[in-house]
């Protein structure tokens, strides 16, 4: 349980810092994903984007398995 915590975490840091490359592409603007604005700077938590993008991963390791 705590990898997937730890997992998860770091998937939402990475997607974070790549999000305005990933927005091209519909990524980081799902039902899910979280955006808000404070002090004058944009946070993003992309929960669904990193799930959807999980179950991608997890998929093509089982069919390359």
């Amino acid at each position: 349980m705590l990898r997937w915590v730890v997992t998860i975490f770091i998937v939402v840091v990475v997607f974070s810092s790549l999000l305005p490359w990933l927005e091209k592409f519909g990524i980081g603007r799902l039902p899910g994903d979280l955006r808000f604005r404070l002090f004058g700077r944009t946070f993003s938590f992309p929960f669904a984007s990193t799930i959807l993008i999980s179950l991608l991963v997890l998929l093509l390791a089982k069919i390359f398995k």
